[in-house]
């Protein structure tokens, strides 16, 4: 198999094995793919909890066990998320 990467992925690599942590070019790429395959499992079980919750929720409001939604509340909580998920880039 043939990969063709951008000039600045090939530095990245090539840092990575002068680096020392890597022994050639091909366990740099097999290391990016597992972690991709573990992002995507992570992402996968967080969009099915998501999921859930949603039908919970759903299902709750069907039966009037919800609570009354505090908008501001939620906004509040979203911004303080966002600001956190931001300051992790």
């Amino acid at each position: 198999m043939n990969v063709n990467l951008t000039p600045e992925l090939e530095r990245l690599v090539s840092q990575k094995v002068q680096s020392g942590q890597y022994n050639s070019a091909s366990e740099v790429v097999r290391e990016a793919l597992r972690l991709m395959q573990e992002h995507d499992e992570l992402r996968r079980i967080r969009t099915a909890e998501l999921r859930n919750e949603v039908k919970r929720g759903l299902e709750q409001s069907r039966r009037s066990e919800s609570t009354p939604l505090d908008i501001a509340s939620i906004k509040v909580e979203g911004r303080k998320r966002r600001t956190a998920k931001a300051s992790l880039k």
